[in-house]
């Protein structure tokens, strides 16, 4: 990857819908030219696919909490992936160093909604126990990339 399709994601990213004319007056490139530079990233698996970027609250999804996982033995990640996986509520699970074996990072519409997730996450087989830190408040998010990747 080089600048231009670094700025290239970046655009795709702030707006997935943006045309590939707009995008070429902003690297400036031909419309042509950006379409397959984006053809080249969607191949080489850099971008996975598009997505919109949803409101939780506006869907009635008020509270979220961050809960580490506590499994038995030695889950794998693929397993853990198969046990948090078929809960709707997880919106994004990690694997991590240290006691836990993850992070969940969880929603639902209130605390009793919550509580309900957890109580069905902790059924899943392998899994011991969970440790919660409901948010209060999100001060902000930031996307993940910003058209300044890494110097090659």
């Amino acid at each position: 990857m080089d600048g231009i399709d670094h700025r290239i994601v970046a655009l795709l990213r702030e707006n997935a819908r943006r045309s590939f004319q707009d995008i070429g007056g902003r690297v400036a490139l031909s419309a042509p030219a950006v379409k397959r530079r984006v053809d080249r990233l969607e191949r080489d698996g850099v971008i996975r696919g598009y997505s919109a970027n949803v409101d939780p609250s506006a869907i009635g999804w008020n509270t979220h909490a961050f809960v580490e996982l506590f499994c038995e033995g030695r889950m794998s990640g693929e397993e853990v992936r198969t046990a948090v996986g078929e809960h709707p509520e997880v919106e994004a699970a990690y694997t991590i160093a240290g006691g836990p074996s993850a992070i969940l990072h969880v929603r639902a519409s209130d605390t009793q909604h919550l509580e309900q997730a957890l109580e069905r996450i902790r059924e899943t087989e392998g899994v011991i126990r969970t440790e919660t830190q409901v948010v209060l408040s999100t001060l902000f998010e930031r996307p993940v990339a910003n058209g300044k990747g890494p110097q090659t």
